[in-house]
């Protein structure tokens, strides 16, 4: 074992850490890590990230049930259009992506770098909601129609796709504007989404990438034990404080890819 996949093992275990202390956003760092430190093509990075978000969500919403705070009816109907989106996405669209899009005053935008500046973007959206903290929205009187949660389902499942994160900041306040729930449930709830948009997306590259299983699987262990060690020591520590603060990090690593990928 090289000293590179020690290096990417601790971080596995780190990112599941922060995603036990803080309870999301740790697996927006699975894709960066794998695409600087252990030098995958960005494609299959977003790929394995989505079996790692996935397997990882499961053991949140075992978590989270266990405190009653998981509305599976809801979260099953929600997952319904996203998961057709994350699926379709990574099956049949991610594949048409030309390696080259286009040229500008000499600087070549390719498939690769387009993916990891919308990841950059979605990681700097993320990072705000995270500084910001989640306020309580108020709840409508009435749901939403169901084609318009349908429509959501399918924005962003397709972004989800895409770049390979859970999106839990985007389904968190969908859940509590379309099904009325409390934010709390709504944080619950948004793990079933994401367990099952990750899995069923994962296998839509299954089909035209070779995986590395043991790899894979190693990494996805380590980072589920991070999130059992997390999951301990958060009641030690200030959940708010750290999630903030974990903000600005993933502000700042936004910024960085963005410059990477561009210069």
């Amino acid at each position: 074992m090289s000293l590179i996949d020690i290096l990417g093992y601790v971080g596995a275990l780190i990112i599941g850490i922060v995603l036990g202390l803080i309870g999301g956003g740790g697996s927006i760092l699975t894709v960066p890590l794998m695409v600087y430190l252990l030098g995958f093509n960005p494609v299959v990075a977003t790929a394995y990230s989505l079996f790692v978000v996935g397997s990882s969500s499961i053991i949140g919403v075992f978590q989270k049930h266990r405190k009653q705070l998981v509305d599976f009816k809801t979260g099953f109907a929600f997952s319904f259009p996203s998961f057709l989106a994350v699926y379709i996405s990574r099956r049949y669209f991610l594949p048409l992506i030309p390696e080259s899009l286009f040229e500008v005053n000499g600087l070549v935008l390719t498939k690769n770098m387009a993916i990891m500046i919308f990841f950059a973007i979605v990681m700097f959206f993320a990072s705000i909601s995270m500084i910001k903290g989640r306020k309580e929205i108020e709840t409508p009187i009435t749901k939403q129609s169901y084609y318009k949660t349908f429509i959501q389902g399918l924005v962003i499942g397709t972004i989800t796709g895409l770049i390979g994160a859970g999106g839990g900041f985007l389904y968190v306040p969908a859940l509590v504007l379309w099904a009325g729930l409390p934010m709390k449930k709504a944080v619950g709830t948004s793990l079933v989404i994401i367990a099952i948009n990750s899995l069923i997306g994962f296998l839509g590259d299954v089909h035209h990438s070779e995986m590395h299983w043991g790899f894979l699987l190693t990494f996805s262990l380590i980072t589920i034990i991070g999130i059992l060690i997390g999951g301990y020591y958060s009641k030690y520590v200030s959940n708010k404080k750290l999630k903030k603060s974990f903000g600005w990090f993933i502000m700042i690593m936004a910024i960085y890819i963005i410059i990477k990928e561009i210069i």
